[in-house]
């Protein structure tokens, strides 16, 4: 890998952003929100319900269909003590889907917060559904970077989906420093949002408006749908000086057959709704890369790491064939659906494959956001965010949003 990408350092991706500029909350009418316009170095504004009027017919667009869980749960000591439970990712059973769907027992691999005060032993809340009370019991094993958490209930009745709605909060963004409120239950979800699994929003997707979706398709845009849970390491800051130091996340994604089959049918070009949908795409041709010289691989071993694109022996192919080894190996397994996840780091100095136009908010300085957009835009990001800062936008999940052209 070059050193010039390992040796990228933050502090050349900082801004100023004064609290003011930070969207508390979202508008009334999601798609009123500005729209900047980013078009061959050319910076223009106009509002998202416009969005389709910017878009040639027969284009690919695709869209993070995740919807955010109630994944922060508060439990009281016998002391009067407040633990949090944040979900971050299913231990047992393994899988999304499954897990929402238990009864009575299930793991999770969380953060604690108030850890201090929770040594050992059980923590137990006591919750009602439909005239029945019965108790949500909790023990933990601290496991690198957090903790498994066991929980179990003796409602057989009540599935794990059930007991977050029962006594879960939806876990908004910590920058916007104010309490989680009834109305965040709707407004910090996608429209078409579907599959449970995210403990943070796909926040350029809070735009889209059923309007605007109509739009689009009268318009001829083919919409298609992947799944990338969003895991709270999006909200973390790099703190290390250089690139090199920052440990990137890894997110469970998943891709219908369906998909990928537009991708080629679209000469594998697409417009990304957000940095999720990004992070989806590009990973599918280092997925197909890899398939390519071994299309034998379990599907476990198909996730992508944070520095795969930039290693020099990588073999070069062209998108298509990419996508198309993917669409053999679904073949081979007799399988619709591509089960993986991925760690891949977008920074400058990468080489997009796959996405050419992306719809993206604002996002916070020295973030690893920030460093996709950079990437992009081949660098333009400070002109654009001066811009954005200059004609009044706001800022990061409940912000505005941007149509990046390069």
């Amino acid at each position: 890998m070059s050193s010039s990408i390992y040796n990228l350092r933050i502090s050349e991706y900082d801004y100023d952003l004064p609290d003011s500029r930070i969207a508390k909350f979202p508008l009334s009418k999601r798609d009123q929100s500005k729209l900047l316009v980013y078009k061959k170095g050319e910076i223009t504004s106009d509002t998202f319900q416009s969005l389709p009027e910017y878009l040639p017919p027969n284009t690919l667009m695709v869209f993070n269909n995740t919807k955010v869980i109630q994944a922060r749960l508060h439990f009281r000591k016998e002391t009067g003590a407040l633990i949090e439970v944040f979900l971050l990712e299913p231990v047992a059973p393994a899988d999304y889907e499954q897990i929402f769907q238990t009864k009575g027992d299930c793991t999770w691999f969380c953060l604690i917060g108030n850890q201090k005060k929770w040594k050992e032993g059980e923590l137990v809340h006591q919750i009602e559904s439909n005239g029945a009370i019965f108790d949500i019991r909790v023990t933990k094993t601290e496991v690198a970077g957090g903790a498994h958490v066991r929980f179990s209930w003796d409602n057989s009745n009540v599935s794990f989906a059930e007991v977050l709605e029962l006594m879960g909060e939806l876990p908004i963004p910590p920058y916007l420093n104010r309490e989680t409120q009834e109305s965040d239950k709707v407004t910090y979800q996608t429209v078409y949002s579907k599959i449970k699994g995210s403990v943070a929003a796909p926040t350029a997707g809070l735009h889209f408006t059923n309007e605007v979706l109509a739009e689009l398709t009268r318009k001829g845009v083919v919409c298609e749908e992947v799944t990338l849970h969003v895991g709270a390491g999006t909200f973390k800051p790099v703190k290390s000086e250089e690139i090199k130091g920052h440990e990137m996340h890894t997110e469970f994604i998943c891709v219908q057959r369906r998909t990928l089959e537009q991708l080629l049918k679209h000469g594998c070009r697409a417009v990304a709704v957000g940095t999720t949908s990004v992070r989806t795409l590009e990973s599918l041709y280092y997925i197909g890369v890899k398939l390519m010289g071994n299309p034998s691989l379990p599907m476990e071993q198909l996730s992508v790491g944070q520095w795969e694109p930039y290693a020099e022996d990588l073999p070069q192919a062209t998108p298509d064939d990419a996508i198309a080894a993917l669409v053999k190996y679904l073949d081979l397994h007799g399988t619709n659906v591509l089960h993986t996840s991925t760690q891949i780091m977008i920074v400058p100095g990468y080489k997009y494959k796959i996405v050419e136009m992306l719809i993206t908010n604002f996002h916070q300085p020295k973030s690893t956001l920030l460093l996709l957009v950079s990437a992009f835009t081949k660098g333009h990001w400070r002109r654009i965010y001066d811009y954005a800062l200059a004609h009044d936008f706001r800022f990061l999940s409940y912000g505005d949003s941007s149509l990046l052209m390069p």
